[in-house]
Formats: structure tokens, C-alpha cells, sequence
């Protein structure tokens, strides 16, 4: 039963990051309908590697959005305006600090990415000539992740829905137009989508600041609070680099499980993109969920109302895992009919194997709910370290070693990493109930 009062907020807080969440899943749709349906297997396998590594550029700064989140949740859960809004600007300067070596780390290391993943051949050349065009967006990307997440923690979602409405009706109109060469423009192939998306993140950026520079939420951007204040950053830092290394883990730990999944061949990586793009679909809401209940625990603590800070996280469990599920019933039950929306006629192989993979992962989306919304109330809550430890238990001790030997040791291909997949899901979902039944998380200091 789901505790009154509590709903209501919820989704106003859910809503409109479920939608910013859906457009910018649409994105990556379109980007895959135009490879598999106008280009060729070799750009498939490539799009596989650069949703994985888009991916991990997006949240490169999640070690400063995660702390601004809790932090700002906190004050402004307290009333304590002023210092939600050192933790804004703050949250900029380290924001920016990060993008510089991000930047200059991504021109010295960005061509080797695809070789270090095994993916060899045109598919790496092709995934090497998009990171080109996207690593320059990094300061942009920034500003993106930093903004939306400060006024995220403000309770502010629409922001961020508004400027994902601008960013993928830019990004979807420029990559149909210049891939297909509509109109007078130049038909210019697998070039139309880092292109796409480099104007896309470029928008993304801008609008959350200039939205901040002019107050949203009583939080401003203001010049006489960007001097660098060390001892509030390092208060970002603690709280946000064990989240941040927790979600960047997840990245590179994926990225890993991809350099396994590359092994067995560019069909298998293939028909892995194409079954991850339909996947990342089903689990959308469980990812507005996870959000929503950051907010909301971060300021209900910050209240010291522990008792609401529970129920609004169980809400957002029941309601999250009640629409999971039913995503996994339509991966189940309508697996061909997804792919085939994805695929054209002469990608026969990959259409044979997709829909296997979603019923393999149809039976995880109750407990990925779980996993997706408590750990979202954890680093609301600061508690950030645990998290970090489930993911390592997860992947490291999991994933990874499962992944091989079902698909390599024992045969299974493609099939034995999914299985692996879902046996991951289930150990952290485990993981993380217990610590939120635990319940020290509601002790953490920010």
C-alpha cells in the first residue's frame, strides 16, 4: 500500500525526468534506426561502442552533480538558501577545474579507446572519428551535468526537461538532415551523428546556465561567490567522488563487459547495441524514480523528517517496480516486434539474436527498479561509499567473471554474458536492500 502523502510529490518530481530521460533515449533511437536501416553491420558494432562511451562522457561529472545534488537537497531542505547557493557556484568552479584535465585527457586517449576494447577494423575506425568530433563538448557537457543537477536538488526537474526538449529536436533534425543530404545540404554519412550530437550538447550546456545565471529556484550564479572556496569544495568532493567513482565504475566496468561482448564478433556486438538501446527504454522510469528519490530524501533529511524520507523512498520503489515489471513484460512478450523497428531487411543475423537477449533480461527489470531507486536515495542521502562497494561486488566479483566463462569457457556467446548480466542485477539488488533496511544512511552528515 502506498503511504499517503507521499505520491503526489513524487511525480511531480518524476515526470518531467521521465520525459527529459525520453528524448534523450530518442537520440540514441535515432541514431541507431539511421545506422541499421541506411548504413551498414560495421556501424552498428560502432554505435554499440559509442552509446557505452557517450555514456561515460555525460557522467564524467557526476563526482560534482552527485555532491551538489545532496548538498543543495540538504539546504534547501533546511531553508538554508545562501548556502545552497555557495554549493551551486561552488559546484561550477569544480566543475570546470574537472573539464580541463577531462579534455585534455580525451585528445591524448581518445583514439586508443576502441583498440582497448577489442573492437578492431572499420568499426574502430568509425567509433575513433566520432569521439573526435566529441571530445572538444566536454566543457559543455559540464555545464550541462552540473546545472541540471544543482537545481535538481533545488526540486527544480522542469530545467532540465525544457532544455532536453531544445537539445534532441536540434539533435534528431541535424542528424536525419545532413545524414540523408535533405534538401541542399551535403549527404554526409556516419559524420551526420557526432555532428548531431555535438550541437545537441552544446545547447544543453548553455541553457541550464544561462538559466542560473538569471535565478531559478533561489539559486544565481554569482561572481563574488566563484572565488574558489576550498574547504565547501572539498565538502562536493566527499560527498561526490565516492558517487562519482561509483558511477563512472559502472561505465568503465561495462565498457570492460563490452571488450568481452566485442570477442565474439560483429554480429554478437551488434545485435548487444541493438538489444541494449530497447533495454535502456524498459528501465527509463526506474531512472526518473532514482532521481526523484534523491531530491526527496536529501531534503527531507535535511528537514529532520526521517520518518517521510522513508516513505517517499518506499513510494518510489512500489511505483517504479510496478512499472518495471511491466516492462518486462512487453521485452518478453514483444521482443521481434522491437527489434524489427530497429532493423532493416539485410540485418537478418542480428534480428535473430536481439530478441533472444531481451527475454534474457525481462526477468532483472523488478529488481533493477530496486537496485536504480535505493541507490538514488542513498546518494541523496550522502551515502554515497556503499553504493561504490556494491557496484565493485557486482561487476568485479560478478558480472565480469560470469560473463566470461558462460560466454567463452562453457560456449553460451552472447547469451552466457546476458545471464551473467542479470545475476548482477540480483546480487546488488540484494546488496542494497540491506543497507537501506539498515538504515544508516539517515545518519550522514553532508
Amino acid at each position: 500500500m502506498l503511504a499517503p502523502g507521499t505520491v503526489a510529490p513524487l511525480l511531480r518530481l518524476v515526470w518531467p525526468v521521465l520525459v527529459e530521460q525520453l528524448l534523450v533515449m530518442m537520440v540514441g533511437f535515432s541514431d541507431t534506426v539511421l545506422a541499421g536501416h541506411y548504413l551498414l553491420p560495421a556501424h552498428l558494432a560502432a554505435m554499440t561502442l559509442i552509446s557505452y562511451a557517450l555514456w561515460m562522457l555525460t557522467n564524467l561529472f557526476a563526482v560534482v552533480s552527485i555532491g551538489a545534488v545532496a548538498m543543495t537537497a540538504r539546504f534547501v531542505g533546511a531553508g538554508q538558501w545562501h548556502d545552497a547557493n555557495r554549493v551551486t557556484n561552488q559546484a561550477f568552479v569544480l566543475g570546470a577545474i574537472l573539464a580541463a584535465v577531462f579534455t585534455t585527457v580525451g585528445f591524448v586517449l581518445g583514439d586508443r579507446l576502441a583498440g582497448l576494447l577489442q573492437l578492431e577494423g572499420e568499426p574502430a575506425e568509425l567509433a575513433t572519428r566520432y569521439l573526435r568530433f566529441i571530445i572538444p563538448m566536454l566543457p559543455w557537457m559540464m555545464l550541462e551535468a552540473v546545472g541540471i543537477g544543482c537545481l535538481r536538488g533545488a526540486g527544480d526537474m522542469v530545467t532540465g526537461l525544457v532544455a532536453m526538449i531544445v537539445v534532441n529536436v536540434v539533435n534528431i533534425t541535424v542528424a536525419w538532415s545532413l545524414l540523408l543530404g535533405l534538401g541542399p545540404l551535403p549527404q554526409m554519412g556516419w559524420d551526420a551523428l557526432p555532428i548531431s550530437t555535438a550541437c545537441g550538447h552544446a545547447l544543453g550546456g548553455l541553457i541550464p546556465f544561462v538559466v542560473l545565471l538569471r535565478g531559478r529556484k533561489g539559486l544565481r550564479i554569482q561572481r563574488q561567490l566563484l572565488a574558489p572556496d576550498w574547504p565547501l569544495m572539498r565538502r562536493l568532493l566527499r560527498i561526490g567522488v565516492p558517487g562519482g567513482i561509483d558511477v563512472l565504475s559502472i561505465v568503465a566496468l561495462q565498457l570492460v563487459f563490452l571488450s568481452i561482448v566485442d570477442r565474439l564478433g560483429t554480429v554478437a556486438a551488434a545485435a548487444h547495441g541493438v538489444a541494449i538501446r530497447i533495454e535502456s527504454l524498459a528501465y527509463l522510469p526506474g531512472y526518473a524514480f532514482q532521481v526523484a528519490a534523491a531530491t526527496l530524501a536529501g531534503q527531507h533529511l535535511g528537514a529532520r523528517n526521517y520518518r517521510q524520507a522513508n516513505r517517499s523512498v518506499l513510494t518510489a520503489c512500489a511505483v517504479s517496480g510496478s512499472m518495471l515489471t511491466g516492462s518486462g513484460l512487453i521485452l518478453f512478450f514483444g521482443a521481434e516486434q522491437l527489434v524489427d523497428a530497429f532493423l532493416g531487411s539485410e540485418q537478418a543475423e542480428v534480428a535473430a539474436i536481439a530478441p533472444e537477449l531481451l527475454r534474457i533480461i525481462a526477468v532483472a527489470m523488478p529488481p533493477l527498479a530496486l537496485v536504480q531507486v535505493l541507490t538514488g536515495a542513498l546518494r541523496g542521502a550522502g551515502d554515497t561509499a556503499w553504493p561504490l562497494a556494491f557496484t565493485f561486488i557486482g561487476f568485479v566479483g560478478v558480472r565480469l567473471p560470469l560473463a566470461w566463462l558462460l560466454a567463452n569457457t562453457l560456449g553460451l556467446g552472447i547469451r552466457g554474458a546476458w545471464y551473467a548480466m542479470v545475476t548482477d542485477v540480483l546480487v546488488r539488488c540484494a546488496l542494497v536492500i540491506y543497507r537501506f533496511r539498515h538504515g544508516g544512511w539517515k545518519r550522514v552528515e553532508v
